[in-house]
C-alpha cells in the first residue's frame, strides 16, 4: 500500500503541488527520502521519527520509502515534516489515508510531537483553496492562513490533536482571521525646517509613485524627509495588503496573521550584499527590493552601496518584478517599490562650503559621485538638492502645514490615477507607458514645445523623457488639471537631473 498526502513546493510567490508518497515494504530496515531534497528535508526523518516515539509509536522494522512527487523539483524547507509523518502515519493504518486525499499539509515537527511555524502558510492556504482542498497548519498560523477565502483550515497545536481530530474523538476549533492592523504613521513633516523645494518633491515622489534622490550636506534633513514619506502615502488596498503579506508569508515575517495596510518601509544598511537587496541566496528568499513592495525602499548613502549591488536594481526598477535565475531554480519575486535615496554632494559632504570643504573639492565631488552609475540615475524621476538649514530656520515655529494636509493631496492625486486607470492594470503614473503615457500625459502645444527645447538642451534620454512625462502628469493631477500644460512640464524640467556633456 502506498499512502499519500498533498503538501506544496514554494517557487517565488507560487505555490506547486508536492504529493508525499510512503511505501512500507518488507526488507531490512530502512527509512529512505528521495525527491532532490535538501538537507533541512533530509532531516525530517529524525524529527518524524522522535515526535512518533513521543506519541508512544515506533517505526515498523521494514523497508519505509518516502518519494516526494515531482521528483525533478527541489524541495526546501522544514514544512514538509507533517506531510511526511501523516504519510508515514496513514500507510501504518494509525489514520485514514482517504481522508488525508481531501487536506494539504504543510508545518514543521518539533522532537516532542508539536506541529511549529513555517514561512509561506499564507500561499499555502491560497493554493488549497484554489484545489478546493483544506489545509493543515501550524495553529500559531491558523490566522495567517484563515486569510485565504474558502479554505477549511485545521489548526494543529500538536500531531497527536491533529490524529484525534481526524479520527472524530477530538474537535480542534477553526482559526479566527488575523486582525487587519490600522496605518501606522511615521515622522510629521511639521517636524522639518525649512527645505521648502525638497518638501513639493516629497510630495510628487508620493503623488505618483516616483523615484526621488535627494542631495545635500550632513545634518540637512535628507533622512528624516524620507521617514516622513510613509505618513503621507495612501495605506494599501485590501488586495494590495493581501499581495505585500504573500511576500511577508515567504520571508516569514507574517506574524500572528496581522495583515497590515501600511506600506513596506525599507531601509538596508549600505554594505548590503547583491542576494540581501535583490533575493537568492543558498534557500532562495526574497530581498529588501521585494520585501519593499508596494512601498518604499530608502536608500541612504547611496555612493557607498557596492556598484554591482546598485545596479543590480535597474531590473526591478524599470519592471517592477526581480528575476532569480539560479542553477536550479528560476524564481521570480514582485518589487513595485518606489526609491528614494539620499546621498551627499562628496566624502567629506561639505562641498560648497569654503570654511568646511576639503581640500580636493570639487574633484573629491566627482569621485564620489561617480560611484552611481549613469543608468541608474537615469532611472530617477526627481532629483533633489538639499540646502543646509540654518540657525534662523532652526527657530522657526513647526510649519502649519503637515503630514495630514499633504497627505490629502496626495490621495486626491491617487483617486485620478486610478480612476483614469481604472482597467489598465496600472495603479500610478510612475507605470504609465506606451499608449497609456501618449494619452493621457502628452502635454499642450506651449508645453509641447518647451518638452522639445529643454530635451535638446538638457540631452534627455529616452527614458528620461518618458518619466519626466510621468512626472509632469503627476503635478498635473495634484493641480487638479485635466491636461499637462507648459507650467506642469516647467516643474518637471526642474527636478531633472542634467546629464554631463562630454
Amino acid at each position: 500500500m502506498v499512502a499519500l498526502v498533498q503538501t506544496v513546493a514554494y517557487l517565488g510567490l507560487e505555490a506547486r503541488s508536492v504529493e508525499v508518497q510512503c511505501q512500507i515494504a518488507p526488507g531490512l530496515p530502512r527509512f529512505n527520502l528521495v525527491g532532490l531534497p535538501d538537507k533541512a528535508v533530509n532531516e525530517s526523518r529524525e524529527r518524524v521519527n522522535a515526535a512518533l516515539a513521543a506519541m508512544g509509536l515506533s517505526l515498523p522494522p521494514k523497508r519505509i520509502t518516502i518519494n516526494l512527487s515531482p521528483a525533478d523539483l527541489p524541495k526546501e524547507g522544514s514544512h514538509y515534516d507533517l506531510p511526511i509523518a501523516l504519510a508515514l502515519l496513514a500507510a501504518m493504518g494509525v489514520t485514514d489515508a482517504e481522508q488525508l486525499t481531501d487536506f494539504v499539509a504543510v508545518g514543521e515537527l518539533a522532537l516532542d510531537g508539536r506541529v511549529v511555524a513555517t514561512p509561506g502558510v499564507l500561499l499555502a492556504a491560497l493554493h488549497a483553496s484554489g484545489q478546493e482542498k483544506g489545509l493543515i497548519c501550524p495553529a500559531v498560523q491558523g490566522s495567517e492562513a484563515a486569510w485565504a477565502s474558502g479554505v477549511s483550515v485545521v489548526p494543529a497545536p500538536n500531531l497527536l490533536s491533529l490524529l484525534n481530530h481526524l479520527k472524530g474523538t477530538q474537535q480542534l476549533p477553526p482559526p479566527r482571521r488575523g486582525e487587519a492592523e490600522e496605518p501606522r504613521l511615521g515622522p510629521d513633516l511639521r517636524q522639518v525646517k525649512g527645505q521648502e523645494v525638497a518638501k513639493r518633491a516629497l510630495e510628487i515622489a508620493a503623488a505618483g509613485g516616483h523615484n526621488l534622490l535627494m542631495s545635500g550636506p550632513p545634518g540637512a534633513g535628507k533622512s528624516l524627509l524620507a521617514s516622513c514619506l510613509p505618513g503621507i502615502l495612501p495605506p494599501l488596498t485590501p488586495a494590495e495588503a493581501l499581495e505585500v503579506s504573500m511576500v511577508a508569508s515567504v520571508a516569514g515575517t507574517l506574524e500572528d496573521g496581522r495583515i497590515s495596510r501600511t506600506r513596506p518601509f525599507r531601509s538596508p544598511h549600505h554594505s548590503a550584499s547583491m542576494a540581501a537587496l535583490t533575493g537568492g541566496g543558498l534557500r532562495v528568499r526574497p530581498g529588501e527590493v521585494s520585501l519593499a513592495h508596494l512601498g518604499v525602499l530608502f536608500l541612504d548613502e547611496l555612493p557607498e552601496f557596492q556598484r554591482a549591488v546598485l545596479d543590480s536594481l535597474r531590473q526591478p526598477l524599470e519592471t517592477g518584478v526581480v528575476d532569480v535565475a539560479r542553477a536550479n531554480a528560476h524564481v521570480t519575486f514582485p518589487a513595485r517599490v518606489q526609491l528614494i535615496a539620499a546621498m551627499n554632494p562628496c566624502r567629506c559632504g561639505h562641498l560648497g562650503d569654503p570654511a568646511l570643504a576639503c581640500s580636493r573639492a570639487p574633484r573629491c565631488a566627482a569621485d564620489y559621485q561617480s560611484k552611481v552609475s549613469g543608468p541608474m540615475l537615469d532611472r530617477i524621476d526627481l532629483h533633489v538638492e538639499v540646502d543646509p538649514v540654518s540657525a534662523s530656520d532652526l527657530a522657526l515655529p513647526p510649519p502649519s502645514e503637515g503630514s495630514a494636509e499633504v497627505a490629502a493631496r496626495v490621495a486626491a492625486a491617487r483617486r485620478r490615477q486610478t480612476d483614469r486607470l481604472e482597467g489598465a492594470g496600472k495603479r500610478s503614473n510612475a507605470e504609465l507607458d506606451g499608449d497609456l503615457l501618449e494619452r493621457h500625459a502628452t502635454p499642450d502645444e506651449p508645453g509641447r514645445k518647451l518638452l522639445m527645447q529643454a530635451a535638446e538642451a538638457m540631452r534627455l534620454s529616452a527614458r528620461g523623457y518618458t518619466r519626466m512625462l510621468r512626472v509632469a502628469r503627476t503635478i498635473a493631477d495634484l493641480a487638479g488639471a485635466e491636461q499637462v500644460g507648459r507650467i506642469h512640464v516647467a516643474e518637471a524640467l526642474s527636478y531633472r537631473r542634467v546629464a554631463p556633456r562630454a
